[in-house]
């Protein structure tokens, strides 16, 4: 598979999580500034979409349980997780976000 559009980057607020079905893979993305990273959009402990937390300092926090994800790695940052989340190479074309679903970054 290729990287397919999910959006446009001003779509995308700074250290709002956004979730998309990209292909058949549920993705969240978070921008920060000109940045863009995608992640697995479940959580590794609960099964809880990413996309309803927030970010941290930590990362990327479950709301559930108060699991945080790296942004770059998908690694756990706190407990109760002990699982990485697969990430994602996004490509921005203009105003226009890519990400390839089918091949995960941190495996």
């Amino acid at each position: 598979m290729t990287a397919l559009r999910v959006c446009g980057l001003a779509d995308l607020k700074d250290d709002e999580p956004a979730g998309f079905q990209v292909g058949n893979v549920p993705v969240v993305l978070v921008r920060q500034g000109d940045q863009v990273y995608a992640l697995a959009d479940v959580c590794s402990h609960a099964e809880i979409a990413l996309s309803e937390g927030e970010v941290t300092s930590k990362g990327l926090e479950c709301w559930l349980h108060g699991s945080c994800f790296d942004l770059r790695t998908g690694q756990p940052s706190s407990p109760p997780a002990s699982e990485p989340v697969d990430t994602y190479a996004v490509t921005i074309d203009g105003d226009d976000v890519y990400v390839d679903p089918s091949r995960p970054t941190n495996r």
